[in-house]
């Protein structure tokens, strides 16, 4: 973990509570709460940072997830102060509370005994506002005992915690039991905590059993005082496996149940080149045949990676027993090519053909030409070619266009259904490709657009956020480090090793001169590397981003259903991991490439407004109003129950996720502004 590592707290007084405690949708406010006129709760969160991990988590999570949020920095010696006038005010007579939720490092981030402490607990008893404690240690500060009596501290590195009835019941319904706290590498300690017994006042979420027999809290709510704070008791940051689980369930305890964004749990594979073949890497060159860089070869490459018509029934019962779809991402040129080479037959295509409503399909060039410039392969690395001017010679837009349309009317003339909105170019060629072509194709635009195409995809490894090309917009995909040009588990070990071990143990030193990159220990071995090495090291990066509320696709290539199949233990591995964490009411979402596109833009429309602060989104009493600038999509979450007022009567609002409701939603015909009633207690 290196620089996100987690680290034992130094100072107990400096540390204090973390997250996770019942989903109080339709919570009963305290007396104090309760007025002759109803406050206005506005939807947003107070963050208070102190720079650690922990509160820098929670924000992520707040960020990605939509749920606009104020951070205070408390090491700015001129942020500002938090009194009574910073905190609430009056807006048309009524009383106006400007924070719905506070996340504190700890509990006693101000000092026990400042003017700003007590202010904010005053605020959070009026109004009713819950406050996590982001981390803290096990005290009866929080309604914890000490470690010492009963309860335990240590390294949670591999530690199988519980979520409670009570936490089951409340904001972690999601969950379905167990969550393991992650052990990456055994040489490092990767997460520290503090287990207590519950005190009066105290309700735990999750914990975990304890010497001596029982279980002891790590996460829980601690109502006091007229006040409710949800106490985490252990160190983490936003990468780890254990918080990202629990995220959703803080920030619905934070927030109530109520609030601006949503979150999903996503999952799409596009698998590139079907029907072409794929080189194969050479375990002596080190390189891979006809490509430019591979000094030795004949240029031609053999035995080329290429899925069997066999392949293609264990695909396709594979997504059966899995409950999971595939994107083919097809050439169809290449096939045919394939087919004109060997006979005429092809019994690879006629299996695909003959599944084809089993799998989604992505047009990815007839023949996956490069369609950036065009290539000078006379030095390597390539160059882009250029005229007796010095001008950059473009392949065409009649080319390009040419590309799209066969490819799209070869699907469609084998009866296979394919969405012309939806293109994947070979290699992503067109888009810039750094350091030769810094620009894109300046015939691209065009050629999409005489396609219809409209979600054009892109490398998330070279960039990340969705553009504009012409009138379509890039979806970025994951690459996956299962390689392209590798048939069988040995394959791809070797070239592992290739990239990832220094030049002294024999390897290219790539990893050595990469910043971004980690060199091996040593080699793998060959027979054993990619099962105990590899496959839970992608599996882990892929369950990251599908923790992440990350949408964008993962994409790899035909050759890794072929040979071994050396795609499916990755996938299974991240499978058997999501579901054994979520419950059935959280399942995978699926999406194809157009509903990501979708998604990353309204998203983009949404952080812009946020930014621009031209959003308002407040809750008095069950009624929750928010106002958006036209045109723009708000998304939003609330508790089962919610109907969203329509002109003349209301409906059922969003749709069902996690125990929780939510949805992209705009205000209805001759409306200003969405207007939705939350379920009474």
């Amino acid at each position: 973990m290196d620089s996100d590592r987690i680290r034992t707290p130094r100072n107990a007084s400096k540390i204090a509570a973390l997250a996770a405690a019942a989903l109080l949708a339709t919570v009963v406010p305290s007396a104090q709460a309760v007025a002759a006129t109803a406050p206005r709760i506005d939807l947003t969160v107070l963050v208070v940072d102190d720079g650690g991990s922990a509160v820098g988590a929670i924000a992520a999570e707040l960020k990605g997830s939509g749920v606009p949020f104020r951070r205070i920095d408390l090491n700015d010696p001129n942020r500002p102060v938090l009194d009574t006038a910073f905190l609430s005010d009056t807006v048309d007579g009524r009383p106006r509370a400007k924070y719905q939720g506070v996340v504190l490092p700890h509990e006693t981030a101000f000092g026990p005994d400042s003017a700003e402490h007590t202010a904010l607990q005053a605020y959070e008893r009026t109004f009713g506002i819950p406050q996590v404690d982001a981390y803290t240690w096990s005290h009866p500060g929080v309604g914890l005992d000490y470690t010492d009596q009963g309860g335990w501290s240590g390294v949670l590195d591999g530690t199988t915690a519980g979520v409670t009835a009570a936490g089951q019941a409340g904001p972690f319904g999601y969950l379905k039991g167990a969550v393991t706290f992650e052990d990456n590498d055994p040489s490092i300690a990767e997460g520290y905590g503090y287990a207590g017994r519950p005190r009066a006042g105290y309700t735990s979420f999750l914990d975990m059993p304890v010497e001596g027999g029982g279980r002891a809290s790590l996460v829980g709510e601690y109502a006091a005082d007229g006040r409710r704070e949800l106490v985490v008791t252990f160190a983490y940051n936003q990468y780890q496996r254990q918080f990202r689980a629990l995220a959703r369930g803080i920030v619905e305890w934070l927030t109530q149940g109520v609030h601006l964004g949503q979150n999903r749990s996503y999952l799409s594979v596009h698998v590139d080149d079907v029907f072409a073949p794929d080189a194969r890497w050479d375990t002596a060159l080190n390189c891979t045949p006809g490509d430019f860089d591979c000094v030795g070869d004949d240029g031609e490459g053999v035995n080329p990676v290429r899925m069997t018509a066999a392949d293609a029934q264990y695909a396709a019962a594979w997504q059966k027993s899995s409950g999971f779809t595939l994107d083919m991402v097809y050439n169809g040129g290449q096939g045919e090519q394939w087919k004109t080479e060997h006979g005429g037959t092809d019994a690879l295509t006629a299996q695909l053909v003959a599944d084809r409503a089993q799998y989604r399909w992505i047009n990815h060039t007839y023949t996956h030409p490069f369609l950036g410039c065009v290539q000078d392969n006379t030095t390597v690395p390539w160059r882009c070619a250029k005229d007796t001017s010095g001008n950059t010679l473009w392949v065409s837009r009649s080319e390009l266009s040419g590309q799209i349309r066969n490819n799209h009317n070869w699907a469609v003339g084998k009866g296979i259904s394919v969405d012309r909105t939806e293109l994947v170019t070979g290699e992503h060629s067109g888009l810039r490709t750094l350091p030769q072509q810094p620009v894109d194709n300046p015939n691209l635009a065009g050629a999409l657009a005489d396609n219809g195409v409209k979600w054009l995809a892109s490398d998330n490894s070279r960039e990340p956020q969705q553009r504009a090309v012409g009138a379509a917009l890039t979806v970025p995909r994951h690459p996956m480090n299962v390689y392209y040009n590798v048939g069988t588990a040995a394959e791809m070990a070797d070239e592992y090793n290739w990239i990832y071990t220094s030049r002294a143990d024999g390897g290219s030193g790539i990893c050595e001169s990469n910043p971004a990159s980690t060199c091996l220990p040593a080699p793998l071995d060959t027979a054993t590397g990619y099962a105990e090495h590899i496959v839970p090291q992608e599996a882990r990066t892929a369950l990251s981003h599908v923790l992440g509320n990350d949408p964008r696709p993962h994409y790899v290539h035909q050759s890794n259903l072929a040979e071994e199949r050396i795609l499916y233990p990755v996938l299974d591995r991240v499978l058997a991991d999501y579901r054994a964490l979520f419950a059935a009411n959280t399942p995978l979402v699926n999406p194809r490439q157009k509903d990501v596109g979708t998604e990353l833009s309204r998203r983009a429309a949404w952080d812009k407004a946020l930014a621009e602060g031209k959003v308002t989104a407040y809750r008095v009493g069950n009624t929750v109003t928010v106002k958006a600038p036209s045109g723009v999509t708000a998304p939003v979450t609330a508790p089962e129950g919610t109907r969203k007022q329509l002109l003349l009567g209301s409906t059922v609002f969003g749709t069902a996720y996690a125990g929780t409701r939510s949805a992209w939603t705009a205000p209805e015909l001759l409306q200003t502004a969405i207007t939705l009633t939350l379920p009474t207690a």
